[in-house]
């Protein structure tokens, strides 16, 4: 089995895109790195998280991964129906507030 970056969640069936460039922080600094695809998806799933690029990070990774997670729904991986603006992603709750 290949190994994933730390910022990959157990129940998330991606593999990684490239290499570690990031490190994404909760709201208290709790922290994990990752490659921008997970970084993305992890970032998405945080309420307040900030993400940060990696000494060795291609230009404008954390910017990549910033945006990306804008339109990621929180957990992603899982199924069901998503309506609770929880459970959307950030710019979907924007949408729906005319923002």
């Amino acid at each position: 089995m290949d190994r994933r970056c730390p910022a990959a969640h157990p129940e998330d069936p991606t593999p990684c895109v490239g290499p570690a460039v990031v490190t994404v922080l909760d709201a208290v600094n709790v922290g994990a790195d990752g490659c921008e695809h997970h970084g993305a998806r992890l970032l998405a799933s945080l309420d307040g998280g900030r993400v940060y690029a990696l000494p060795n990070a291609p230009s404008g990774a954390a910017i990549r991964v910033f945006k990306a997670a804008d339109g990621i729904r929180p957990f992603c991986w899982l199924d069901g129906p998503r309506t609770d603006p929880s459970q959307l992603s950030r710019a979907e709750n924007r949408a729906r507030h005319g923002r």
